[in-house]
C-alpha cells in the first residue's frame, strides 16, 4: 500500500466498476462503486493515553478529485468539503492509475478568516488553513534571524509563532511534533528569513482567554515560494512593505489578564511551555530571612558562581565577569479567589521600590562601615512598606512550574500605571 499512495502525483482507483465516481455522487451506506481522485496527504490517527505511547487508529487520507472537491477517509476532525467519509476496507482494492490526469488538482487549501476560526474555536468540527507573515519566531523578531531550538526535549516539540493575518490581527500559532519540525527544516533551509507562513488544518483553540491555532497530526507548513498561496501573499506583501516592518516583541505578544487561581488551572491542563500572564494580586507578606538579592553577570544577567579566586559565569563561561546586583525577593500576595508565592526579579524590584538593589546594598554599607562581602545586607524596609499595596504583576511561567508541587509565580515586571478594580 505505501508504494502506491507515497507519490503526491499519483492518482489511484479503487473498486472495479466504471464509470468512476465523483466525491459529490458518493451517498452512505456499501457500496461497489469506483472512485478516481488524487491522494496527497496521508497521516497516522493516534489516541494519546497518558503514560502510554499513542494507539494507532489508523490511517487517514486527504483526497481531490476531478471537481476540485476535497475528501477523506477516516475522520476525527472535518478537514475536507466533503461531509462524508469514505472507508476503504479490508475488502477493498487499491490500484495504480499510471497515466497522470490532469483534471485533478495536485493540491487544494481552504484558507480562512480570524472571524471564521473564532467561530469555529473549541468546537472540535472543521479544520481549516491559515496564510499570514510572520512576526515573530519562538519570541524572536526577524530583523535578526532566530534561532531555532533543536534539542532532543519537551521545547524542540513546539514552535510558536505570531503570525500576522491580511484581515485580522496577530495570532499565536503553535506548531507542534512533525510539523515544529518541517518549519524547523524548511526555515533553517531558507537562503533568506521566511516571511510568509501556510499552515493546514489548525485547530482554533482559547487559550489564557485567548484565541491560538494549534497544529495537528494533520498539518502541513508551507513557506513563502512554496505553494501559490504564500506567492500570492507575497506579491502582497511586496505592494505593502509597510506590513512588514520591525516590531517590538514585547508589542506583540500582549499578556492576558488572568487570576491566580486561572492560572493554577492553565499550569494543570496545559503542556509545559514558558508563557507570560498580568495579574492583579495584593500583597500581605514579604519572606524574611532569607538573601534579597544575588550577584549576576551584568551581559547575561545569569547568577554567577564563586570560584577560587573570582566569580564565574556559568552561561558566558567568563571567569572575571562584571558583576551586577539583581533582585530575589519572594512575595506572599492574594486576589479574590487564592493565595500564592510571587517571586521579584531584576527591574521588577525596582518597579516596587524606585530603587536599584545596587543602590540599597551601597546606602547600607555606608551607614554600616566596612566591606560589602563582610556585610549581612537585610531585607529593606522600603520592600517592608509595600505590604497592603495592591499591583499588576507581569507573570512568566516556565517549564519548572508545570512540575512543581508549590504555586511560586516568577514576576517579571510590575506593571504600571495600572486602572486597578475595587
Amino acid at each position: 500500500l505505501s508504494t502506491i499512495i507515497m507519490s503526491k502525483e499519483t492518482a489511484i482507483r479503487t473498486g472495479e466498476s466504471s464509470p468512476p465516481l465523483l466525491f459529490r455522487q458518493v451517498s452512505p451506506g456499501p457500496g461497489d462503486s469506483t472512485l478516481q481522485f488524487r491522494l496527497f496527504h496521508f497521516w497516522e490517527a493516534r489516541k494519546n493515553v497518558k503514560g502510554v505511547p499513542g494507539i494507532l487508529l489508523g490511517m487517514e487520507m486527504l483526497m481531490i478529485d476531478a471537481e476540485g472537491t476535497l475528501a477523506q477517509g477516516k475522520v476525527m476532525y472535518h478537514v475536507a468539503d466533503q461531509r462524508l467519509v469514505i472507508c476503504i476496507s479490508h475488502d477493498s482494492a487499491l490500484s495504480k492509475y499510471e497515466e497522470d490526469i490532469e483534471s485533478i488538482l495536485t493540491e487544494r487549501f481552504r484558507v480562512h478568516s480570524f472571524s471564521d476560526f473564532e467561530a469555529n474555536c473549541d468546537l472540535r468540527g472543521d479544520l481549516h488553513d491559515i496564510v499570514g507573515h510572520l512576526k515573530l519566531v519562538d519570541g524572536q523578531a526577524l530583523h535578526q534571524r532566530p534561532v531555532l531550538c533543536t534539542k532532543d526535549d519537551s521545547v524542540s516539540r513546539k514552535v510558536t509563532v505570531h503570525l500576522q493575518l491580511k484581515d485580522g490581527p496577530v495570532m499565536n500559532v503553535y506548531l507542534w511534533d512533525e510539523a515544529a519540525e518541517s518549519f524547523r527544516l524548511k526555515f533553517d533551509a531558507s537562503a533568506t528569513t521566511p516571511t510568509v507562513l501556510l499552515v493546514t488544518t489548525v485547530n482554533p483553540k482559547r487559550l489564557g482567554g485567548k484565541l491560538c491555532l494549534s497544529s495537528m497530526s494533520s498539518s502541513r507548513v508551507f513557506l513563502d515560494e512554496d505553494v501559490d498561496p504564500t506567492r500570492e501573499y507575497l506579491t502582497l506583501l511586496s505592494a505593502n512593505p509597510s506590513a512588514t516592518s520591525l516590531v517590538n516583541p514585547v508589542e506583540v505578544v500582549k499578556a492576558e489578564t488572568l487570576t491566580i487561581s486561572e492560572i493554577a488551572a492553565f499550569l494543570k491542563r496545559e503542556p509545559a511551555k514558558v508563557a507570560y500572564f498580568d495579574c492583579i494580586a495584593t500583597i500581605d507578606d514579604v519572606k524574611l530571612g532569607a538573601e534579597w538579592y544575588y550577584i549576576a553577570c551584568k551581559d547575561c544577567q545569569t547568577k554567577l558562581n564563586r570560584g577560587p579566586t573570582t566569580l564565574l559565569c556559568p552561561k558566558c563561561r567568563n571567569e572575571d565577569a562584571t558583576t551586577l546586583a539583581n533582585y530575589r525577593v519572594e512575595l506572599s500576595v492574594y486576589d479574590n479567589e487564592e493565595q500564592c508565592t510571587f517571586i521579584i526579579l531584576g527591574d521588577a524590584g525596582k518597579e516596587l521600590t524606585g530603587r536599584k538593589a545596587s543602590e540599597l546594598i551601597d546606602a547600607y554599607v555606608q551607614e554600616n562601615g566596612g566591606d560589602e562581602a563582610e556585610l549581612e545586607v537585610p531585607l529593606p524596609q522600603c520592600f517592608i512598606d509595600t505590604i497592603g499595596q495592591t499591583k499588576k504583576f507581569r507573570i512568566k511561567v516556565s517549564p519548572y512550574n508545570f512540575t512543581s508541587t508549590r504555586l511560586s509565580l516568577t514576576a517579571t515586571k510590575i506593571i504600571s500605571p495600572a486602572v486597578l478594580p475595587p
